[in-house]
């Protein structure tokens, strides 16, 4: 048998999705780098780990400030939620802030940390710190050219962190497209490097995440989008891979619609499947939808419903003319509908948002009509696959999730904008058809994936007491 190797320790830095990409968190008693431009959230990074450390895995910590004072930080950080001079009398963190004034850094003689050093133990050895972060690196040797120095005193900083056993994070600003930091040293002595960057696309603001090296261990070495949400704290999607490791539910539940249901075995779709149905506008995409979102709540199930070209009212009052109200669902609070548009938040802020409306709400199924809302003003290889890890997030919980998908006159109707047809378990496709001066709608399952289903074109209808599927299309049109 083959020699089972040690892992490398680790230091949970609490922060969702980060932790997960890193397989643990951070290398546990050694220096990692943590560097971008101003404003992508280093220092709010670094204040997360030291609090969470304290407060969710009784780790104590020292922050070491170059530019803002003890009160700034207090101040900056109270928003969060996070009271730092509670956290400081209860000595589960210490902070320190080392002013070094414009000048105060000369190089006519001999230049070295040891005062830092000094400082930094009594700090750590104050409240038993394991974890400390510097912020940031460029303030410490402002004014210092002398690259052998810098080198030298980089160094012996991260030697001797590694010396005191300590966790620790430094910031450092980009400058420049490279190397990765100001000065190009310190992500050579780094035993994890991070980079933080923030991009503008198409009038959108957008943050990504980047494991640029982690020495000894594997790790995600994509982009990730990161937010910073409303109450100010980082979180990435909690999605790191598009592995297939889902299980395949064979419990059936009812679309809502019986004629529909007979078009698939009798049964309707799969439970933790998902669902596309998609056709050009007036088909009755969103009448198919809200039948599954009745047949859920009449079944005593969670649904959350993603609204992005109608309010909720405007739902409501139209489902109602079509025989089906949602109202007593969402007085049961069996049904949420969340109408908003993706635009007004960028792409990531509103997919996390969703993730968090799902994690809140924990639904048995979930609406998202029309998808789409996502490709408007978005590079749609990046929309695609945000998308796939999303359905693949919702799909590992059981989620049953239906789309509706708007295809533009002139297009193919086999089409979607997005490209996510493969993901979909079960495609359903309506169309419009003009025979004689009617305009006559019809169904086709274009793919079921798992069950034998009907191959008929029918014909869809809208009635004043909900959606039924009628006889086969023969009215001497070609569907």
């Amino acid at each position: 048998m083959g020699k089972t190797l040690p892992e490398l320790a680790k230091s949970a830095t609490g922060i969702e999705g980060l932790d997960e990409i890193t397989n643990g968190g951070l290398p546990s008693g050694r220096p990692t780098l943590i560097c971008g431009y101003a404003g992508c959230g280093k220092t709010l990074l670094g204040m997360q780990f030291l609090v969470n450390g304290a407060t969710r895995f009784d780790e104590p910590g020292v922050f070491v400030a170059f530019e803002e004072s003890r009160e700034e930080l207090a101040q900056n950080v109270a928003s969060l939620g996070y009271d730092l001079p509670a956290l400081v009398k209860h000595r589960q963190l210490y902070i320190d802030h080392v002013e070094l004034s414009p000048g105060s850094v000369d190089e006519s003689g001999e230049y070295d940390l040891e005062g830092l050093f000094i400082r930094m133990g009594r700090a750590i050895d104050a409240v038993g710190a394991r974890r400390v972060v510097l912020d940031t690196l460029e303030t410490l040797f402002a004014g210092l050219d002398n690259q052998k120095v810098l080198r030298a005193e980089l160094h012996r900083l991260f030697h001797w962190l590694k010396q005191r056993g300590i966790t620790a994070i430094i910031t450092g600003e980009r400058c420049g497209a490279t190397p990765l930091t100001r000065h190009g040293l310190e992500e050579y002595v780094s035993d994890c490097v991070i980079l933080l960057d923030q991009r503008v696309d198409e009038q959108a603001s957008m943050r990504r995440l980047r494991i640029v090296k982690y020495r000894g261990s594997a790790h995600g070495g994509n982009e990730y989008p990161f937010l910073i949400n409303q109450q100010g704290l980082i979180t990435l999607l909690p999605i790191t891979s598009t592995s297939l490791t889902q299980e395949g539910s064979n419990e059936r539940i009812s679309s809502g619609i019986d004629s529909l249901d007979a078009m698939l075995e009798g049964k309707g779709y799969f439970r933790g499947g998902s669902i596309l149905v998609s056709g050009t506008a007036g088909t009755g995409k969103s009448s198919l939808a809200v039948h599954l979102t009745d047949a859920s709540c009449r079944r005593g199930e969670r649904t959350l419903y993603f609204a992005f070209e109608e309010s909720a009212g405007q739902i409501l009052r139209n489902m109602r003319s079509i025989g089906i109200d949602m109202n007593p669902w969402q007085e049961q609070g069996l049904l949420q509908i969340h109408a908003n548009r993706p635009a007004a938040s960028g792409l990531e802020a509103h997919l996390m948002g969703m993730l968090q409306s799902v994690e809140r709400f924990a639904p048995q199924v979930v609406l998202i009509d029309p998808l789409n809302s996502f490709i408007e003003g978005g590079n749609i290889l990046f929309v695609k696959a945000m998308l796939v890890r999303f359905i693949d997030h919702l799909k590992k919980q059981g989620v049953t999730l239906l789309f509706t998908d708007l295809t533009p006159g002139g297009h193919p109707l086999e089409h979607t904008d997005a490209g996510i047809s493969s993901l979909m378990d079960t495609w359903i496709l309506l169309r419009n058809h003009e025979v004689g001066h009617e305009r006559l709608r019809t169904l086709t399952i274009l793919k079921s994936r798992g069950m034998a289903h009907s191959s008929q074109v029918r014909q869809f209808l809208i009635t004043s007491h909900g959606v039924d599927i009628g006889t086969p299309f023969t009215q001497g049109a070609q569907p």
